[in-house]
């Protein structure tokens, strides 16, 4: 029994092991960043592949599951995290900040959220959310002698600590009310008649888990963050991490309270349309392409959490086909931030990307498809998110999430006028000066990126599907 515990939990052990060795080497070596960045590149490696080749199961009595969704979770996971790495290496290094720890704390995020979305009960869930929060929390104010990076991450820390507390506290009522912790004990034990108790308790988790994504009204610390934290740290948990704890809502719902449907899809309809209506509306008056980016983060949260309402396996699909081609862009968007400077500047606001066709066409061809790609036009990766997110709502057969999905499409409508108006900039704007150099790592990651918002034409999109299907059936909606 043990043995096989310690087979399901593999690919977690990996990175605990890991992000431990590596911690106490790099204390050790006159000059850790390069052995261990490339360690933690390679035990995130090791770690996707033991989730995709290992057992599948339930382990440490239910407190973990390995199963075809926490195995798609940690493989866009480990990829996500891998090209952080690299990317969060060159930028601290061409500022003259040796932080060895940023690939320490990018595994120990990693690990949280590989327990996020492989959790089977109550504790798994709080522990592997917890260790995930803290870390990011750190990696946020890395850069200490930087004001805006030191409040993002007190900002970050202090509204995460009240997420928490609310992610707690229901977790604490669900528990008090139907007397299980485990997902399928819950389910047994509420059996589709939630009584108030352990709806007000649903109700405070959802809360607690919203604010981890960012969805509305839990965004407050969105826009500040993105806009004081490191970029390359951005470019990490902009992505992963919004997964993990979709993932993670996913499987609450699904597995805890897979008959009350009725009353979660009403909640999550209302988070959905307020993050999709924040997000287009406030990010029109956004000259900060960090914050402009935190407000569109927020509304495309809002979609897939539009498609998780849907409350069917094709609605858990619809959401991780989303936000697995969201990753992707995102991360490539953040990478063309991290490589464009001027006189040793930042360019951070529309007015710096002024002209910029015109001395890096590369990296301004690759800002244009990231935000056509956000604006939802064909054939880029963001079209096909919300291609998949709006069919589930719309063969759910519930009118409400009908006319959902008309005002989600209205959003996305308003939003375009950001998107376009930095393609515009950036194409027909002249350059008030001449831009630096790009590094090679951000260019290159950049460019990467934006070959894969084309999944179609990559012959990606058929993969894609199959194993989110089979992610959203394990979960057992539908």
């Amino acid at each position: 029994m043990f043995a096989t515990d310690l087979a399901l939990a593999t690919p977690l052990l990996i990175l605990a092991g890991a992000a431990l060795f590596l911690l106490v080497l790099g204390a050790y070596l006159p000059r850790p960043e390069r052995v261990v960045g490339l360690g933690a590149m390679a035990a995130l490696a090791a770690s996707a592949v033991a989730a995709v080749v290992g057992p599948q199961g339930q382990a440490f009595s239910g407190a973990l599951t390995a199963d075809a969704a926490s195995v798609f979770a940690q493989v866009v996971i480990c990829l996500g995290s891998l090209v952080s790495i690299p990317l969060g290496q060159a930028w601290f290094a061409r500022r003259g900040i040796r932080h060895f720890e940023f690939p320490v704390l990018v595994l120990l995020a990693a690990l949280g959220m590989a327990m996020m979305a492989g959790a089977g009960d109550l504790l798994s869930l709080y522990i592997g959310v917890e260790l995930q929060s803290l870390a990011l929390y750190v990696m946020a104010a890395l850069q200490r002698d930087d004001a805006k990076a030191s409040e993002a991450g007190l900002k970050y820390f202090v509204l995460g600590a009240l997420s928490s507390g609310l992610l707690l506290y229901g977790a604490s009522l669900v528990y008090g009310f139907s007397g299980a912790i485990r997902f399928d004990a819950i389910a047994a034990a509420v059996q589709g008649e939630a009584g108030t108790g352990v709806l007000f308790g649903l109700v405070f988790m959802i809360c607690g888990l919203a604010f981890k994504v960012s969805a509305a009204p839990f965004h407050m610390w969105t826009p500040d963050v993105y806009e004081g934290a490191p970029t390359p740290v951005v470019a990490f948990f902009a992505g992963a991490p919004k997964l993990a704890a979709m993932l993670l809502f996913a499987r609450v719902l699904a597995e805890a309270f897979p008959l009350a449907a009725d009353q979660w899809r009403q909640v999550l309809i209302l988070i959905a349309l307020a993050s999709v209506a924040v997000g287009a509306l406030a990010g029109l008056a956004q000259t900060n392409l960090k914050r402009l980016w935190a407000y569109s983060s927020i509304a495309n949260v809002g979609y897939a959490v539009l498609g998780l309402a849907a409350g069917t396996a094709q609605g858990v699909q619809a959401m991780l086909v989303f936000m697995a081609l969201y990753s992707v862009s995102v991360i490539g968007f953040f990478a063309c931030l991290a490589a464009l400077s001027r006189n040793g500047r930042p360019l951070e606001t529309l007015e710096d990307m002024a002209g910029l066709f015109q001395q890096r066409p590369w990296l301004s061809l690759a800002l244009t498809i990231f935000a056509l790609s956000g604006l939802g036009l064909p054939p880029f990766a963001g079209f096909w998110g919300k291609y998949y997110v709006f069919m589930a709502a719309v063969n759910a057969g519930d009118p409400v999430l009908l006319w959902s999905a008309v005002a989600a499409l209205v959003g996305s409508v308003i939003a375009a006028f950001y998107y376009l108006r930095l393609v515009k900039v950036m194409w027909f704007d002249p350059a008030p000066g001449e831009t630096d150099r790009p590094p090679v790592e951000a260019g290159a990651i950049a460019i990467g990126a934006a070959a894969f918002t084309f999944p179609v034409v990559l012959g990606l999109m058929p993969l894609i599907d199959r194993y989110a299907a089979a992610a959203a059936v394990a979960l057992g909606l539908g």
